[in-house]
């Protein structure tokens, strides 16, 4: 896998965790009747999760563009290699 992949899957893992730190927040705020803090934590909870979600499309988009990049660069040369021996066998 590509570093940059890496990195991107492990920002979104960080991003996800603490969101998941700040949703449990929210929750033992609300139970203590503490409104304001726990609102406070779920908004820090969705932005997050909003950078997590995004970190994880553009390790998906990492992967996709890899992925065609290298079918490019196989069908090229399976390409070249039915060429070639067409070529030589018309010699």
């Amino acid at each position: 896998m590509s570093t940059s992949c890496e990195l991107a899957y492990r920002c979104a893992s960080h991003h996800h965790e603490r969101a998941a730190y700040h949703y449990q927040e929210a929750a033992k705020h609300e139970i203590a009747g503490e409104y304001e803090q726990a609102a406070h934590h779920a908004y820090l909870a969705h932005g997050y999760t909003q950078h997590a979600v995004a970190r994880g499309a553009e390790a998906a988009q990492l992967h996709t563009d890899r992925f065609l990049h290298v079918n490019h660069c196989k069908r090229s040369v399976s390409d070249a290699s039915v060429q070639r021996g067409s070529n030589e066998s018309a010699a």
